[in-house]
C-alpha cells in the first residue's frame, strides 16, 4: 500500500512538472496550442492560440464574500463623497426617499415638499439605485468574439471591436436605438482587436493588436476613412499593446505592452517619445488619473499597480512615485475615479480591489505579493481557478487597499472593471465583467453584491455604463453585445416600492410577478374606465 501511495505521489509531481513546462512554453510563444475542430465546435468551448487556450466555461461558480471587511472605509474621504453625490447625507425632508413609492416622490416634488419643484442630483441617484438595469435585449450578435465595448464621453456613441477585426460605431443619441453608423475594418491584425480608445474631440479612434504599431483611424462623419500606423518600435518581435489611452488633450496615447514597458506617442512630434520599463511582467492595463494627464496608473502580472507622474518619466532611471500591492495574482484592469484620488483594481485573484494614492503599500509588502503571484502555478486563460485563489481570506501583510470586492470570475482575458457614472449613480458602485458570462455590480460602500446580471453564454470581457441613461452595455465571447435596462414594471405600483430583481432573473422578468402585478392594474384602469362611461 505504501509503494502505491508513493507512485500516485510520484505520478502527481510528474504530472505538475509537465503543467509547469507546458506552461512557461505557452507564455514564452515557443509552443502553440490550437484546438481540434470537434472541440472548437462545441459552445461550451473557446478556441484560440496561446494568448487564449481552449478551456470549458462550466466552472464551479466564484466565492462571494458575505461579510467584506469594510474597517478601511469607514470615515474615508471617498465614503463621504459617496454619501453626498448619492444623496444619502441630505438633511432635507427629501431624504425620506427610501420609504416613498416612485409615484409619491413624484407627488412630493409637485407639491414643493422638498423646498423646490425639481429633483436635486442627489435625489435623482436615490431614485436611480432602485432601478438597476436588470432587463437584456440583444444589440449585436456576430460570429466572432467581442472584445471591445464602450460609450463615448457623451454617450452619444457607442464602439465595439470584435474578433472579425471590425470596428463598429453606434449611433445612441436617440435613447434605446442602436443605429450602426460606420464599419471600420482594422489593418494590420494579429488575431484580434485587443483595446480601443476614441480622442477626447471624438474624431479619431485608436486601436491596438499584436503589431508593433498603434493604429489610428479618423471617424468624423463628413470625411473619408484613413488609417494612419503609429510605430512604437520595439525590442521584441512578438509584440502587442494590451491597453491605449488618449491624454486628456489628445496630444498624447499611452500604451502597456507584452515586453514589461510603457509607451508615450506624441501625436503632435509624430513620434515615439518614452519607453519605461514597468513591471517584471506583461503590462496588462494603463490609466491617467485625472484629467491633468499628470499621474498614470499601470498594471500587470507581476499582481503590482504602479503609480507614475509624467513630469518627471525618464528612461534612463524610471521610478514610480508609489505602488499599490495586495493583489494575489495578475492585475488585468485598472480604472481611475477621476479624483485624483481612487482607483480600482481586477485581478487574476478573482478580488477586485479599492485603492488610495494617499496610502501606498509599503516594500514589505510588494515582496509579499511578488512571492505569493509567483507561487500560484496556474494559467488563467485555460485552467481553473486553484481553490487557494477561489476563497475570502486574510489580506497580504502589508495590503493597504480600502477594500475587496470578491464574488466575480476573471478568467480566459483581461476582464474590465469600472466606477458607476457620477450623474446618475454618484459613483456608489463598481462594475465589472466576469468569465461566467455575468455582469457583476457591486456597492462600493458595503463590498456587497447589488445586481448580478446573467445572459451569456461566454465570459464578459466589457463592459460600459451610459453616462446619462440607466442602461449597461457588456460584450461577450459569445458573440453578443447586449444592452441591459431596467424593468420598468416593477415600478408600476404605489403600493409596493419597486425592489431591485437579480440580474439572473432578467430573462424571465416578462413572467415574474412584476408583469402580473402591472397586468393586474392594468385591468383595474379598464374596469374603471368603463365605469366611467356608463356614468
Amino acid at each position: 500500500m505504501n509503494d502505491l501511495m508513493e507512485l500516485d505521489r510520484d505520478s502527481d509531481s510528474d504530472q505538475d512538472s509537465i503543467a509547469t513546462v507546458l506552461q512557461y512554453l505557452i507564455r514564452s510563444g515557443q509552443v502553440r496550442i490550437i484546438a481540434s475542430n470537434s472541440l472548437a465546435s462545441n459552445p461550451r468551448y473557446h478556441e484560440g492560440p496561446y494568448e487564449d487556450f481552449t478551456c470549458s466555461l462550466l466552472s464551479s461558480p466564484p466565492k462571494v464574500d458575505h461579510q467584506p471587511d469594510t474597517s478601511c472605509l469607514k470615515g474615508s474621504d471617498i465614503s463621504q463623497a459617496i454619501l453626498l453625490r448619492s444623496g444619502a447625507l441630505n438633511d432635507r425632508p427629501m431624504n425620506s426617499l427610501k420609504g416613498m413609492s416612485l409615484p409619491s416622490m413624484l407627488k412630493s416634488r409637485e407639491i414643493g415638499m422638498s423646498g423646490r419643484h425639481h429633483f436635486s442630483l442627489g435625489d435623482r441617484c436615490q431614485i436611480m439605485q432602485r432601478v438597476i438595469p436588470n432587463k437584456s435585449d440583444y444589440v449585436e450578435s456576430l460570429n466572432k468574439k467581442v472584445f471591445c465595448g464602450n460609450f463615448a464621453k457623451d454617450g452619444d456613441v457607442f464602439m465595439s471591436a470584435a474578433q472579425d477585426f471590425c470596428i463598429r460605431l453606434y449611433d445612441t443619441s436617440r435613447g434605446s436605438h442602436f443605429k450602426l453608423k460606420r464599419k471600420i475594418e482594422a489593418r494590420d491584425c494579429g488575431w484580434s482587436i485587443l483595446d480601443t480608445a476614441v480622442s477626447p474631440n471624438g474624431r479619431s479612434l485608436i486601436y491596438c493588436t499584436w503589431s508593433e504599431c498603434i493604429h489610428m483611424c479618423n471617424i468624423s462623419d463628413d470625411e473619408e476613412i484613413h488609417h494612419e500606423a503609429l510605430p512604437l518600435y520595439p525590442d521584441e518581435r512578438r509584440f502587442c499593446i494590451f491597453s491605449l489611452r488618449f491624454s486628456q488633450d489628445g496630444s498624447e496615447i499611452l500604451g502597456g505592452a507584452n515586453d514589461q514597458y510603457l509607451y508615450v506617442y506624441n501625436r503632435e512630434q509624430n513620434k515615439r517619445t518614452l519607453r519605461i520599463y514597468s513591471h517584471e511582467d506583461d503590462v496588462n492595463t494603463v490609466a491617467f488619473a485625472d484629467n491633468t494627464s499628470e499621474i498614470l496608473f499601470s498594471g500587470g502580472d507581476d499582481g503590482i499597480c504602479k503609480v507614475w507622474d509624467r513630469r518627471t518619466l525618464c528612461e534612463s532611471s524610471p521610478v514610480p512615485v508609489g505602488i499599490f500591492a495586495g493583489h494575489e495574482d495578475g492585475i488585468t484592469y485598472v480604472d481611475s475615479k477621476g479624483d485624483g484620488r481612487h482607483l480600482i483594481t481586477n485581478s487574476k485573484d478573482q478580488t477586485i480591489k479599492l485603492w488610495d494614492m494617499r496610502a501606498f503599500s509599503p516594500s514589505s509588502s510588494v515582496e509579499n505579493a511578488y512571492k505569493a503571484v509567483k507561487s500560484h502555478n496556474w494559467d488563467y486563460r485555460w485552467q481553473r481557478v486553484p481553490s487557494s485563489l477561489n476563497r475570502p481570506k486574510r489580506k497580504i501583510s502589508g495590503d493597504t487597499s480600502l477594500m475587496t470586492y470578491r464574488g466575480h470570475s476573471v478568467r480566459q482575458t483581461l476582464i474590465r472593471c469600472r466606477f458607476s457614472p457620477e450623474t446618475t449613480t454618484g459613483q456608489s458602485y463598481i462594475y465589472t465583467g466576469c468569465g461566467q458570462g455575468r455582469v457583476v455590480v457591486y456597492d462600493v460602500l458595503t463590498g456587497k453584491i447589488k445586481a448580478t446580471l446573467k445572459g451569456h453564454k461566454g465570459c464578459v470581457r466589457d463592459v460600459s455604463w451610459h453616462p446619462y441613461r440607466n442602461e449597461i452595455v457588456s460584450s461577450s465571447w459569445d458573440g453578443t453585445i447586449v444592452r441591459w435596462t431596467f424593468n420598468k414594471t416593477e415600478i408600476d405600483s404605489d403600493s409596493e416600492e419597486g425592489a431591485i430583481i437579480d440580474g439572473s432573473t432578467a430573462e424571465s422578468s416578462e413572467s415574474s410577478s412584476g408583469l402580473r402585478r402591472s397586468q393586474r392594474l392594468a385591468e383595474q384602469r379598464r374596469k374603471q374606465s368603463r365605469e366611467n362611461e356608463v356614468c
